[in-house]
C-alpha cells in the first residue's frame, strides 16, 4: 500500500477509533483493544461503541491542536486581533491579516486541524460503511439504528461544514479509504453535508433518551440539532454563493426551525452571563471552590441544543492524545491570575469596537468581554509583567471562553488534572448551537408559522435588558446576531455570508492603536487580501506536497 498520499493522514486503524477516550460522562466506557475490521461492527454495542469514536474524532478536530476551527474563526473575523506574546511565532497573524507575505512563519497553518478533520469522517465513514452491507445485527432495533446513524452522519456533517467554510477546496470522502482523493465541487460536498443532515433529523428520535433531550443532554446530538444546523448550513451557502443550496428550499428551512421552536424542549436563560463559567463564577476565599450560592453557571441547560464536551482525564485509555480544550488555555490573559480568570497566551484580544457596540444596560457585553480597565486587573501589582509580555493589548479580552482560576490563584481545573499540562485538561465546553441562534435565523427568514420574526427577534433582546420592538430587518438581526454570539465562532462566517467585499469592509484596519510589548503599534489588515483569498484559508502546504500535487493551493495563497 502507498502511504505516501494524501490518505497517509487521513487513514486512522479501527483500534484506534474504538480506543479512544470520551468526552462526556455518556461516553465514559472501557477500552476495546482487540477490536479490528475482521470482528468488530457486528453487534449493536459495537456500533454504540464505534460512535464513541465518532464524537471523539469530532472532538480532536479542535483538540488535537492550540487553535483549529474555533480560533481560527476568531481570528479571521473582526472581533479579535490575533495578539499572543511578544516573542512568540506569528501564525497566528497570518490568519488575521490574511497575509503570509508580510508574516513568513510557514506554508502549513492548520495543517494539525485539517488532519484531525479527515480522521473523524474516516471513522465516520467505517460505521456508515458496515451499516450499509448489513453487517451490523441491529436484532430488530430501529430506533437504535436511526439514533446512532443519524448521530454517525451529522458528526460528518459537522466535520464536512467546518472544513469547506474554511477551505472550500477539498477531497470528499463517503467510503473509509486511503486513496489520494482529488478536491471535490464544493457543491458536491454540500450535497453531502445536506443529505447527512436531513438523514439525522428524520432517523433520530424525538425522544432518543430518557430525559427530555434539552434538559439532560450531555453533549449528544438529536434531531433538534440537526433541524438547526441546516439552516445554518442554508443561510451560509445562499449568502456566499448567491445561490439556491440544492437539496434544501427556504420552506424546509423554516419548517425545520418551527420543529426546534414547537418542540418545547428549549427556551433561553434568565440570564445571559448563566451561559458562561467566567461570566458567573464566584470563587469562595477560603476554598479551592466555587461559592454554590453565587454561582450561576449551568453547563447543561434547555438553551444549549449541541455542545462540544471535553474532559480532564490524562490519557485514559493510553493512547497518548488529549481529550481536554486545548485551544481555551490560548485565549487566557498572559502571566495574570485574577480571579475568576486564569493565566494563559494572550490569544485573541478583542478589538475595542465590539465594546463599543453594545447599547448601555446590554447584560452581553459584561458576560462577553473583560475589560480590564472597569474591573481593576490593570491595577494589579504583576499587571505591568502582563503589558510587557502581551502582543496587540488592547484593554480587552474574551471572557466567554477563558480559563478560570480561584480566589487565591489556583486553577479550577481539578487537582488530579493539575499535574499533567493545565493546558491540556481544560474542560469548558464548546456550545455550537443554542436556542438563540434558532430565534434570530427564524427572523431572518421571515419567522416560522408558530412564532414571527418579530416576536424570535424581541425574545433574544428582551432576554439581553434592551428595548423590544426593534424591526427585524436584515441589517438589525444581524447586528444583533454580532452583540449575541460575539466570541463564540459565528461571525466571521456571518460576514462571509454577506458577501467576501462585505466582510472585507468591515475587517480591514488601518488606524487602530495597540500596544506591543507595551510600545505603540498600528493595526493594519487589507481588504484586499481577503477579497484575493475569497475570505478561504490556506490549504496546509505539506499536504500539498504529500499528496503529489493532486490538492491545488486555494487561490491568494
Amino acid at each position: 500500500m502507498n502511504m505516501n498520499t494524501l490518505g497517509k493522514n487521513i487513514l486512522v486503524s479501527v483500534i484506534a477509533a474504538m480506543s479512544l477516550t470520551s468526552c462526556s460522562d455518556f461516553l465514559d466506557v472501557d477500552s476495546k483493544t482487540e477490536s479490528n475490521t475482521g470482528n468488530f461492527y457486528k453487534t449493536k454495542s459495537d456500533a454504540e461503541l464505534a460512535l464513541i469514536g465518532c464524537y471523539n474524532g469530532w472532538k480532536r478536530t479542535t483538540s488535537d491542536d492550540t487553535w483549529g476551527f474555533y480560533i481560527a474563526s476568531e481570528l479571521l473575523a473582526d472581533e479579535c486581533l490575533a495578539a499572543t506574546g511578544v516573542g512568540d511565532a506569528l501564525n497566528y497573524s497570518i490568519i488575521d491579516r490574511f497575509d503570509m507575505g508580510r508574516y513568513a512563519a510557514g506554508t502549513s497553518l492548520l495543517e494539525t486541524s485539517w488532519k484531525s478533520y479527515y480522521r473523524a469522517i474516516y471513522r465516520c465513514n467505517e460505521l456508515i460503511k458496515y451499516d450499509g452491507v448489513g453487517q451490523i445485527d441491529w436484532q430488530g432495533d430501529e430506533d437504535a439504528r436511526g439514533r446512532v446513524m443519524g448521530e454517525c452522519r451529522m458528526l460528518r456533517a459537522l466535520c464536512y461544514f467546518d472544513m469547506v467554510r474554511m477551505w472550500e477546496n477539498i477531497p470528499l470522502l463517503t467510503e473509509p479509504t486511503d486513496e489520494n482523493v482529488p478536491q471535490a465541487d464544493p457543491d458536491d460536498v454540500y450535497a453531502t453535508i445536506i443529505e447527512d443532515l436531513k438523514y439525522a433529523s428524520e432517523n433520530i428520535p424525538a425522544e432518543a433518551y430518557p430525559k427530555a433531550n434539552a434538559e439532560s443532554n450531555d453533549g449528544r446530538i438529536t434531531k433538534y440539532a440537526a433541524e438547526a444546523l441546516m439552516a445554518r448550513v442554508y443561510l451560509f451557502y445562499t449568502g456566499f454563493y448567491a445561490k439556491e443550496l440544492p437539496g434544501l428550499t427556504k420552506n424546509e428551512v423554516i419548517t425545520y426551525l418551527d420543529d426546534v421552536i414547537k418542540s418545547n424542549e428549549y427556551y433561553l436563560l434568565d440570564d445571559f452571563k448563566d451561559l458562561w463559567p467566567a461570566a458567573s463564577s464566584v470563587s469562595k476565599p477560603d476554598a479551592h471552590e466555587w461559592d454554590a450560592e453565587k454561582t450561576t453557571y449551568k453547563e447543561i441547560n434547555r438553551e444549549v441544543i449541541l455542545q462540544m464536551k471535553f474532559n480532564y482525564t490524562d490519557d485514559r485509555y493510553n493512547d497518548g492524545d488529549v481529550d481536554g480544550n486545548r485551544w481555551l488555555v490560548m485565549m487566557g490573559l498572559r502571566k495574570n491570575w485574577s480571579s475568576p480568570y486564569a493565566s494563559g497566551w494572550g490569544c485573541c484580544t478583542v478589538h475595542p469596537k465590539m465594546w463599543n457596540a453594545y447599547t448601555p444596560g446590554d447584560t452581553r457585553r459584561s458576560a462577553s468581554i473583560i475589560d480590564m480597565v472597569g474591573e481593576g486587573i490593570t491595577a494589579k501589582s504583576n499587571f505591568q509583567e502582563y503589558l510587557n509580555d502581551q502582543r496587540e493589548y488592547t484593554g480587552y479580552a474574551v471572557k466567554k471562553y477563558t480559563p478560570t482560576c480561584y480566589f487565591d490563584g489556583v486553577s479550577s481545573v481539578p487537582e488530579q488534572a493539575v499535574t499533567s499540562p493545565v493546558q491540556e485538561k481544560q474542560y469548558q465546553p464548546y456550545i455550537v448551537l443554542r436556542y438563540a441562534d434558532v430565534l434570530l435565523m427564524a427572523a431572518e427568514l421571515g419567522g416560522t408559522p408558530s412564532k414571527d420574526a418579530q416576536s424570535c427577534l424581541d425574545e433574544v433582546r428582551r432576554r439581553a435588558k434592551v428595548s423590544t420592538g426593534v424591526a427585524p430587518t436584515k441589517e438589525n438581526i444581524m447586528n444583533e446576531r454580532m452583540l449575541e454570539f460575539a466570541f463564540e465562532g459565528i461571525r466571521y462566517w456571518d460576514l462571509l455570508r454577506q458577501g467576501v467585499n462585505y466582510a472585507a469592509s468591515q475587517i480591514e484596519e488601518s488606524g487602530l492603536t495597540v500596544l506591543t510589548g507595551n510600545k505603540e503599534e498600528q493595526v493594519v489588515i487589507k481588504a484586499e487580501n481577503i477579497i484575493n483569498k475569497r475570505g478561504l484559508v490556506q490549504i496546509p502546504g505539506n499536504q500539498i506536497t504529500l499528496s503529489n500535487g493532486v490538492l491545488k493551493q486555494n487561490p491568494g495563497w
